[in-house]
Parts: structure tokens; sequence; C-alpha cells
């Protein structure tokens, strides 16, 4: 049937959507929900059907964003719409939802499908919970894995060691990929790093970076940075790697699930072509993982994963209870990124972290004492000279210094109501006050921490500063913090004893981290 088109200016999210006036989807035998194929400008996809006699009049068709994209259409173009059967993936999801197991081509084909949009989200949705309900096998790991890095983009970077790391996530303040990439970079290692903006965090890696250069990079301008500097920092999603992660992602988010992590990382690390990979795994109470036990089943997995895919992983457990140095939020912590990596000043815990990671990264090459080298090189000012070179080649200025870096004018001192010493700080809490604050979209807001763990406080003494872009979000954040109290500070040990009552007439949540 063709069909005049009629832009609707609506984005769906993920799928291609499209929708019929009533009296042209019952000649077409379309129901809502059901598949129709449009052909435009010599270009086809399948669509999900919407049905409205309010948006659409006979004889049109509305078409969404994601659909209007992809296949070039115009207002008024005309375009040959008909009813498609559903795709075969759905008898895999199906199955699935049945606790049977999937191998590598039918894992494949639901990949495949959800890359070329032909899932609608309550589809996704029950793949999603399925693996969620009924696990996975490991080899049903390695297929997801492998099927999610076949259906997008590959680096394809010539060299026969490629290094890359990985953070879990759920530890504010985490900017040691800005200094362990230029310390392998320096080392004479190549380490595309791909990362993440913020799905639950007050900042992602890319927010961070994005404060010094600019982070979108396309592949031949990743491939053009790793060439020229040995390394990179750019936002994984402007380069199509592993693309149904992100479309998975959108489905977790809201359901507060994560069933994908290990092909949802591994895959990734696939398409840039790693050989070598260092998981960092923050554990402990804030963190995502919360004892040294879960660490190290979640850690063989891993390694098993990575043996499958022909690639060396090592895992590192770090201290997860705490932010990592003292800035949390996009624009503080590249400041506190490029002052560490700059040696003007330099949080212990930071550097700690960073010559830890970087120097098991190399010691998977073979070098020998990584962590002493790592060091080296980042006292040295080897890896601050890389970084700037990495920040050129994207486009920023290598000559930025932190006092550049503009953060939020509107600045709020929160003070302890009492004497003793910080024996817990709440990361949960720490990340939803830098976000009631902006972060991340307000680059400039955020928090920066004045005392940490073991650090002796005195009464009315400020325990951490609160950044905004504007007044109102600085008061909601500051009211937030009243309420949350997030630096637990005592006298005495046991002092201790006593942390709260319930119920108490608050709402308390499960705090759920999403980080890629």
């Amino acid at each position: 049937m063709n069909l005049k088109t009629k832009l609707t200016g609506i984005e769906s999210g993920s799928v291609f959507v499209i929708m019929l006036n009533p009296q042209d989807a019952a000649e077409m035998g379309v129901h809502s929900a059901d598949r129709v194929k449009i052909s435009a400008r010599g270009r086809e996809a399948v669509c999900i059907a919407d049905i409205s006699k309010t948006w659409v009049g006979k004889g049109e068709i509305g078409i969404y964003k994601e659909v209007e994209s992809s296949l070039m259409i115009k207002a008024g173009d005309i375009v040959d719409a008909n009813h498609s059967g559903a795709p075969r993936s759905l008898e895999f999801i199906t199955k699935k939802m049945n606790g049977a197991r999937l191998n590598k081509e039918e894992m494949l084909t639901v990949v495949r499908d959800t890359v070329d949009r032909k899932l609608s989200d309550i589809e996704l949705t029950a793949f999603i919970y399925s693996l969620h309900f009924n696990g996975m096998s490991m080899d049903e790991v390695v297929s997801l894995s492998m099927s999610m890095a076949e259906t997008g983009k590959i680096l394809g970077i010539k060299e026969k060691i490629v290094l890359d790391k990985h953070s879990l996530g759920g530890c504010p303040g985490d900017k040691t990929t800005m200094l362990v990439v230029p310390i392998i970079a320096a080392a004479g290692y190549k380490i595309p790093k791909t990362s993440s903006r913020a799905i639950t965090s007050a900042a992602g890696t890319s927010d961070r970076v994005e404060c010094l250069c600019p982070v979108n990079l396309n592949v031949d301008e990743i491939l053009r940075t790793v060439e020229k500097t040995n390394g990179c920092l750019a936002w994984g999603g402007a380069v199509d790697l592993a693309p149904a992660d992100d479309m998975f992602i959108q489905i977790e988010y809201p359901l507060s699930i994560d069933p994908l992590l290990l092909p949802s990382v591994m895959s990734k690390k696939k398409a840039v072509g790693a050989t070598h990979v260092v998981i960092d795994m923050p554990t402990g109470r804030g963190a995502k993982l919360k004892t040294i036990g879960e660490a190290h089943a979640l850690a063989k997995d891993f390694i098993e994963l990575g043996k499958h895919m022909g690639i060396i992983v090592n895992c590192v457990l770090t201290f997860g209870e705490q932010p990592i140095g003292y800035a949390v939020g996009p624009a503080l912590e590249a400041r506190e990124a490029l002052t560490t990596i700059s040696n003007l000043a330099a949080p212990p815990d930071l550097v700690e972290k960073a010559v830890n990671v970087a120097g098991a990264l190399l010691n998977l090459t073979g070098e020998k004492n990584g962590k002493e080298l790592a060091y080296k090189l980042l006292k040295s000012g080897s890896a601050e000279r890389k970084l700037r070179q990495i920040i050129e080649e994207q486009g920023g200025d290598p000559k930025v210094k932190p006092g550049d870096i503009g953060v939020g004018s509107h600045v709020a001192e929160i003070r302890s109501k009492t004497s003793g010493t910080v024996w817990w700080i709440a990361n949960h809490d720490i990340v939803k006050i830098a976000r009631e604050a902006g972060a991340p979209r307000d680059r400039g807001a955020g928090i920066l921490l004045k005392k940490k763990i073991g650090d002796v406080v005195k009464n009315n003494e400020v325990v951490m500063e609160i950044y905004a872009e504007n007044d109102r979000k600085l008061h909601d954040a500051i009211s937030l913090a009243g309420k949350l109290n997030p630096v637990g500070i005592y006298a005495r040990p046991q002092d201790r004893m006593f942390i709260e009552k319930l119920p108490d007439g608050g709402e308390h949540k499960k705090f759920f981290a999403l980080e890629r």
C-alpha cells in the first residue's frame, strides 16, 4: 500500500515505529504492535505499528524520528507499506522464557534483530527478564558476548598486544581511567579506551574527559588518535561498538536488574580488539560488590569468559567503601585528575588505585614490577605529557590547567554536627546529593569532600562542599544532604552501635548501580 509520509517528530527510544490510520491498518490486516515493512528511497525497515486516527489521516503514515533518520525520509514522500511477519527471534525469546538454553545461532538471531530494531520494548523486556530469572550457562554468556561484538563495528587495531581496563562502578569519584590510560600509553602499549556516560552515577568517564576535550570520536578518529598517541579516551556510544548493549541497558535500567554485566563488558572489549584486560572490582559496603566472596565468584566468571573469547583477563579487587579521591562530579573530577597527573596535588587513594590497576595491566604483558613502573611513569611526568598529547589529538587544549576547568559558582559548606572520627561514607547518598545538585548534566555540579574515612573532625568543621550551577539545585542538594547525612562521624567506636531506626517515616529504596 502506498502511503504519504507525515513526520511525527517523536522518538521511540530504540525500535523503529510508524503510525497508521485505523482504516489503512484494517485494509492491511495490521493490528497495534504488528510489524509493517516500509520501503522508501531504495531502503527498507521493519517497524512496529501504532494506530491512531488523531495523528494520521487515511492514506498517511506517521514516521518516528528513528525511521526518518534511517530511511532518510522527508515529509510528503510516498512509501510502500506492507504487513510483515514476526521476526524469528521471538521463537527463541519464548524458548528462553520457558527455561531452555539458547545456542550461538539463536543468540545471534536475537541480538541481530535487536540491532535491526525489529523487537518492541515489550519483547526486549521479556528477553532481558528471562535472562535475569532463568540465568545463563557459560556457553550462553559466550554466545551472547560474541554476538553483541559481531553485530557492531570492530576497531581492528593491528597490534599483537592491545590493553584495556574496565571498572564495575558503584564507587563515586572514580577518575582512575584518566590516569591509567596515559600511564599505559606512556609505557608504549596501545590502549583504545572507550567509556560510558553516567547512567546512575554522578559522572561517567566520558563526562569527566569531556571537560578536557571532545569525546565523540568516530572509528577513524579513534584509530588515528591511538596510532599517534597509543591511547584515547572516547565515548563508546559514538562508535557503534556492541550497539545491542545500549538497547539492553534501556530495558535494564528501569527494571533495576543487570543480567548482562558479563557480556556487556566483554563484548565491548572484543570490539576494540583488546587482547589483555584488567577488570577493576570495587568491593565493600556501598559498592556494587559487597563481599570478597561475591567478588571472587564474579572474577572467576570474567576470567573464564575471557578464555572463551581469546582475551586474557585479570581482576583486581579494590576498596569500594568511599569515593575515590575527594571530587565527585564531572568538572570537579576532571580538575582532580589533572591536578594528580600533573603532580600538583595527589589524593593518595587515587594514586594507589591508579598505579595498581595500571601495574596489573603492565604485568599482563610480561613487564616485571608493573606497579613500580606505573608509579615511575606517573611521577616522572611521562603520563602527564601523554595525557596532554591525547587531549590535543582529540581536539582539546593541551596546555589546559586545573583552574581553567569551570565548576559551579553556587557553593555550600556542609558542616559536622559533632566531633569525632569519620567511620563511614555512604557512596549511594553522595551520588544522590551530587545528582540533586545537577551532576552529571550540569558539568560544574558535584561534591568536594573535605574529610574521608579515618579523618578526625571537629564540631562545626566543614566535611564537604556542594557545587551547583543555580541556587534552586543547590538548595535542593543541601536539603537532601541534611536528610541523608552521608558521612558517619562518631567520637568513640561504641557510638556506632546505633545507626538508625526503621520505620522512620522516610522512604528506603535499594540502591541500584548500572555503569558501563
